[in-house]
């Protein structure tokens, strides 16, 4: 299949478009200005139902909806395009916006590193073990979530992008940090860029000979989003020698595989795409963010999870919706989200239970909503890190009052009378 781009700029030529009112594109031009906005030809024709597009949940992951917004920025964009057609007038008014939607959550700017007294703008290293290479050339998608944590680097903010192309500076960076076993290569998608890019760079990684890094990973939606990526792209066949030459290297490949709903695992195309990468020796794992309007739905989990086992895939993450762009759109409450987890959960055999969650990729780690309970006569979140910027954290229970309509880490407040939760004298002493 050929890949059809549709954008802010051409969307109207998506043969369904007839489908939608004046009103519905309005919508999407006043907030396809703010947050970024692209689809492609396949997420269209076989992914979803035009017939009731309002309620599905591809077409909202994909088309901005006006309650995405507040209703003043909302109005205020309105007013701003009713006025100009000044490109850069157009991004002042969406810029301003879009610093109130908190473009860096979780700390993220604190997480880029130095070597040798310089930045490395390309790479976060948050957690001991684990590296996060932003390889410029992998810095957009083959379509955008509208809920994407990482909106700022496809808007033309560039202070606000995490990317380079150095990868002598990342082999450097691992030979003095023994501490790290695993690299994820992110972005935006990396599987954007042609084989040969990918190729130069995990050869680069492999032939260094770094004893300490065992795993190799790639964050990638493009199975969803375009499963044809390996299977009749030109390089296709390409991208999938990649992967052999790691696994045949010794490494662990783990492709962790984004899908927000099971409608994405449904097409031919994906079966045969999970079927070709898992031949090449890698691992596939999956994760999500559990988000209103889409997957906010404990039966959805229990058969997107049951439906990625049969595929020979491994369930991994449900994450919380993280606090920045359209996280009032999307956010479920910490209470609400447990307990879809945990209904999925007992609706699944073993097997699947390899998933963890709800995890928050907050500020001071990966906290994982454990459970609700009493304890000493109080209503409690029972909480733990899955992840620590210091590693002691990992493992450590804790409790939180229960707040039913707190939907992140900073809505919690200690349980039991206590001032602060036990980490966070340590976490300041860290981010100085």
């Amino acid at each position: 299949m050929k890949y059809q781009i549709y954008s802010l700029h051409n969307y109207r030529n998506i043969p369904q478009i007839d489908k939608l009112n004046e009103q519905d594109l309005r919508n999407i031009d006043v907030v396809g200005h703010v947050l970024p906005f692209k689809t492609n030809n396949y997420v269209v024709n076989e992914l979803i139902d035009w017939d009731n597009f309002h309620e599905d949940p591809i077409f909202i992951l994909n088309f901005p909806q006006k309650q995405m917004l507040h209703p003043e920025d909302f109005d205020n964009m309105s007013s701003v395009l009713d006025k100009q057609t000044d490109k850069v007038v157009l991004k002042k008014a969406a810029n301003e916006i879009r610093h109130k939607l908190n473009p860096h959550p979780a700390g993220q700017a604190q997480n880029v590193p130095e070597l040798n007294g310089q930045k490395l703008p390309g790479i976060q290293h948050k957690y001991d073990e684990t590296m996060l290479f932003f390889p410029t050339q992998g810095q957009t998608c083959h379509a955008y979530c509208t809920f994407c944590f990482r909106w700022p680097q496809f808007t033309g903010m560039d202070d606000l992008k995490f990317a380079m192309n150095q990868v002598e500076y990342v082999i450097e960076y691992l030979k003095v940090h023994p501490e790290i076993s695993d690299i994820l290569i992110t972005g935006g998608d990396p599987m954007v860029m042609k084989a040969s890019i990918l190729d130069a760079y995990i050869t680069k990684i492999l032939d260094a000979d770094i004893p300490h890094l065992q795993n190799i990973r790639i964050g990638s939606k493009s199975l969803s989003f375009w499963p044809y990526r390996y299977l009749t792209d030109n390089d296709a066949d390409d991208i999938l020698r990649i992967f052999e030459k790691v696994t045949k290297a010794g490494k662990s490949l783990a492709f962790m595989a984004h899908f927000n709903h099971h409608r994405e695992l449904e097409t031919e195309a994906v079966s045969k795409a999970v079927e070709r990468i898992r031949q090449t020796g890698a691992q596939i794992r999956t994760q999500s963010p559990i988000l209103n309007h889409i997957n906010a739905d404990s039966n959805v989990w229990s058969t997107m999870w049951k439906k990625q086992v049969n595929m020979g895939m491994i369930p991994y993450y449900m994450f919380v919706a993280r606090d920045t762009g359209a996280q009032e759109y999307f956010g479920v409450s910490l209470s609400r989200a447990w307990d879809i987890f945990r209904n999925a959960y007992i609706n699944v055999s073993g097997i699947s239970r390899t998933v963890r969650g709800p995890s928050m990729s907050c500020t001071p780690g990966k906290v994982r909503i454990i459970g609700v309970s009493q304890v000493r006569g109080e209503k409690v979140f029972v909480c733990e890190f899955i992840q620590g910027r210091n590693r002691e954290w990992v493992g450590y229970p804790f409790f939180a009052k229960y707040d039913p309509k707190a939907l992140w880490m900073d809505d919690l407040k200690p349980a039991f009378g206590e001032k602060e939760f036990f980490f966070e004298e340590d976490l300041a002493r860290l981010l100085l």
